[in-house]
């Protein structure tokens, strides 16, 4: 992750130019009091009104707060909400000389109402559709002057009417003439098949869209699905790598030269999903116009959007969090013969499971470690092809109860259980419980000491979330079929198969 943070370093000073649909968010804020009379709706005392860029105008915000100088090339109207949007960028230092303003359009504009911080309704209004013959031209000259000097090209396209087929003839003849990233990110994909991208960064949904696939409730494909989806994509596109947002799950990376990589997401709890796209095509922009190959930008990227999720409204990531997420996620990393960082685990994870392999699971503190922990990793490595160890880390094993002091310090504990020979990966974790390990890994095994099969888990809610076989093996002894205890959880996903686990004893 090192190679992580010196690219967000270089982030400052690069020129990012943004071409497409700019609007206004507009959110009205107050306190449902009582119903109204006239019909049973909440009546709202309004309390605040708040105005802020949204659309490709929030991703050119992203941009600048992230260090960048931003040029942005858009459509608005001769009107109020024209004028604000133009207000709100300028407070963000972001210059709207390049803004093409035209009578006939009416500017974009999205207004959310919430009461007591409950989303209630969004009014959309504005057309760019009817825009002039002078106004199309104006945007066209707008990209072959600016062009010349940008260090990386944004498309923010969400087809309202801004960048018609002519536009994007232009961008593919300026494209083959100018070599620098371009990251587009557009709800109707294949009008830009002509255009040499380095990545579009479509959800899963648009995804299925252009490539006429079955949207699957929650984007939960199965991961031999999502990789057809994106490689056929690639076959319709002349991008170099796609890019899948699966929102909570990562980002599944395709790349033309056939490497695929699953990028996961850290676990939070969101408050919005505004803007979360726009972090995240920012941050990759700025990533692979700072040096960066694809893969070290997704990652970037998902880290920004990670951030973006956390606080409501249409939400900008500034230079210095996403540096601090950055360097806190290398803090994970740790040398040495089977270890890595979790987001990297996982990636590794996705891979052996598109190859049909059997991930088994086990996690514990380790420390005192001999002869029967061994045995015991060995007969869990023989459930399955992958064994992962979870080991806690000094402070989450402190705060078990009984632990008292331990005799080896975490990176110790770490590199003695990696170098065991049926231990493919060991990971640390600083929760008091592996659940969120769990519900990252998504093992197919799950395997605890036999001593814990009389009393409750703490971590049962997680393995009965992923649907995988639960494992009791005794510390020492045989392996025969009586020592191991199986328990039903849910039905088991595994291998692209669904099977239902029988109890056994």
């Amino acid at each position: 992750m090192t190679a992580s943070i010196e690219l967000v370093q270089r982030f400052h000073g690069l020129r990012a130019l943004v071409l497409g649909d700019v609007m206004l968010d507009t959110y009205l804020a107050g306190t449902a009091e009582r119903l109204c009379r006239e019909a049973p709706v909440p009546i709202v005392r309004r309390s605040t009104e708040e105005h802020v860029p949204g659309g490709a105008a929030n991703t050119a915000a992203n941009l600048r707060a992230l260090g960048a100088e931003v040029t942005l090339i858009g459509l608005i109207g001769h009107d109020h909400a024209g004028w604000r949007l133009r207000e709100a960028l300028q407070q963000r230092d972001i210059a709207d000389a390049y803004l093409v303003e035209d009578a006939a359009v009416e500017t974009l504009h999205k207004m959310r109402v919430l009461a007591d911080g409950q989303f209630l309704v969004r009014i959309d209004e504005g057309d760019a559709r009817c825009c002039s013959v002078a106004a199309r031209q104006r945007l066209v000259e707008h990209l072959e002057q600016q062009l010349s000097t940008a260090d990386v090209l944004v498309v923010s396209d969400y087809a309202y009417g801004v960048i018609d087929e002519e536009l994007i003839d232009r961008l593919a003849s300026l494209r083959h003439s100018r070599v620098l990233p371009l990251v587009v990110d557009s709800k109707q994909l294949l009008r830009f098949h002509r255009v040499p991208a380095t990545v579009v960064t479509p959800n899963h949904l648009e995804a299925c869209s252009a490539v006429d696939a079955p949207a699957v409730a929650n984007g939960s494909h199965q991961p031999e699905a999502l990789e057809e989806i994106g490689r056929c994509l690639l076959r319709r596109l002349e991008t170099e790598h796609v890019a899948i947002t699966l929102a909570g799950d990562g980002v599944l990376l395709l790349s033309r030269e056939g490497s695929t990589h699953h990028v996961p997401a850290y676990q939070v709890a969101p408050a919005s999903s505004i803007g979360a796209g726009d972090a995240f095509a920012a941050a990759l922009a700025l990533a692979l116009a700072a040096g960066g190959d694809c893969l070290t930008a997704t990652r970037i990227a998902v880290e920004a959007a990670g951030l973006a999720v956390r606080r409501r409204g249409t939400v900008v990531v500034e230079y210095q969090e996403l540096l601090r997420r950055v360097s806190l996620s290398s803090n994970h990393h740790r040398p040495g013969h089977g270890v890595l960082d979790l987001p990297t685990l996982v990636s590794r994870l996705y891979t052996d499971r598109l190859a049909g392999r059997r991930i088994v699971l086990t996690c514990g503190v380790f420390d005192n470690l001999h002869a029967g922990h061994v045995d015991f990793l060995r007969r869990a490595r023989a459930l399955g092809d992958v064994l992962v160890v979870g080991i806690n880390s000094d402070r989450s094993a402190r705060r078990l109860a009984g632990q008292g002091g331990l005799l080896n310090h975490e990176r110790d504990r770490l590199a003695l259980v990696a170098a065991l020979d049926p231990v493919d990966h060991a990971v640390l974790f600083d929760e008091d419980t592996p659940a969120a390990l769990i519900e990252s890994i998504h093992p197919d095994v799950y395997v605890k000491g036999a001593e814990h099969a009389s009393s409750g888990l703490p971590e049962s809610s997680a393995v009965r979330e992923v649907g995988c076989e639960l494992v009791y093996l005794p510390l020492g002894g045989s392996a025969s079929s009586k020592e191991r205890i199986h328990h039903a959880t849910a039905p088991a996903i595994g291998n692209g198969r669904i099977e239902q686990r029988g109890e056994q004893a």
